[in-house]
């Protein structure tokens, strides 16, 4: 059974966990239909259109 040779310092485990809670960059692509940028595999709040299909009705801006 492997058990550890001595013993690890706060500062070591802390310094290997600092990472951890890091987020990566989420996918943003431009909309094919109207061009704005948007979430990949979500609906455009610009257009309302997922897949080349209409899902959400969107208020037009004045």
């Amino acid at each position: 059974m492997a058990t550890p040779k001595g013993k690890v310092s706060k500062a070591r485990r802390n310094a290997r966990r600092s990472a951890h809670w890091k987020l990566s960059m989420p996918g943003i692509v431009k909309c094919p239909r109207c061009g704005k940028m948007k979430l990949s595999h979500h609906v455009c709040k610009a257009c309302g259109y997922y897949d080349g299909q209409k899902i959400v009705e969107v208020e037009e801006a004045k």
